[in-house]
């Protein structure tokens, strides 16, 4: 089993959060790391900052603008949890990046820089199933997980993705980019056992999750619940606060409550 999976069957939170890396600083990442770990989440993704997130709503985009206009790059990324796991952070990490990226550093060598600074799997949204074999031949490797995210419209290809999974399967809750929503779609409950059934690692759903009522009930249907955009939104709130040394222990405070409130 893999470390990924093995962290559903240890950590019972089932949150799963996002942030930007680098966003909006490297020591403000690296707080936020240590806060959300700290509250006992079971992983963190942590976001590549890319200029065209297709997959990504405009809370998370500009969140991706501003960390790049930072100069923040794969190799900073990298460098983050490196410095995480130097000062004895253990919580999985999990490598958000879409393809173009990894294809500029070098599939092989983004692999090894992975594993050594500590990263536990990949998600790649713009990676099609399809197209996946030579990053997933890579990280195999060196035992680093493809997660897969299947969609409800996946249809005849949920079967053949989730049983083939490693980590966890990655189910969208709704069509469209992420972000804040109220409601999802009306046939979640049905593809949410269509992949359990298929599936021999954990499942956990996102996009568009973010409040605890929806964290709440989505637990009961899946292994794990994935928080993005709302989270960053909590950051970019605070995103000044967060960048001066007297300011800092207050909208770290603030934005541990809203964790402790998805937790409750």
């Amino acid at each position: 089993m893999s470390r990924l999976a093995n962290a559903f069957q240890t950590n019972q939170t089932n949150l799963i959060p996002y942030l930007v890396a680098g966003y909006p600083s490297v020591e403000a990442t690296i707080d936020l790391i240590h806060l959300l770990a700290e509250e006992g989440v079971t992983a963190i993704e942590l976001g590549v900052p890319f200029s065209d997130p297709v997959a990504d709503g405009p809370i998370i985009q500009l969140a991706a603008e501003k960390a790049l206009s930072n100069g923040i790059t794969l190799s900073d990324v990298f460098a983050i949890a490196q410095t995480v796991r130097d000062q004895g952070n253990t919580i999985p990490l999990i490598l958000f990046s879409y393809y173009n990226p990894l294809l500029s550093y070098g599939l092989e060598k983004v692999a090894i820089d992975a594993e050594k600074a500590g990263f536990s799997g990949f998600i790649v949204p713009d990676l099609p199933y399809e197209e996946s074999d030579l990053l997933r031949t890579q990280l195999e490797q060196v035992s680093l997980d493809l997660i897969p995210l299947v969609a409800p419209t996946s249809e005849e290809r949920v079967a053949k993705i989730a049983a083939t999974a490693k980590g966890f399967v990655y189910c969208v809750s709704s069509l469209g980019t992420t972000g804040v929503r109220q409601s999802f779609a009306s046939n979640l409950d049905s593809f949410l056992q269509q992949v359990r059934s298929s599936s021999r690692v954990p499942i956990a759903v996102g996009f568009g999750v973010s409040t605890a009522s929806q964290v709440q009930e989505l637990r009961t249907k899946a292994d794990g619940v994935i928080v993005g955009s709302a989270l960053v939104k909590q950051v970019t709130e605070m995103e000044q606060a967060l960048c001066k040394e007297d300011e800092k222990q207050v909208a770290l405070n603030t934005i541990r409550g809203f964790v402790k409130k998805l937790l409750s």
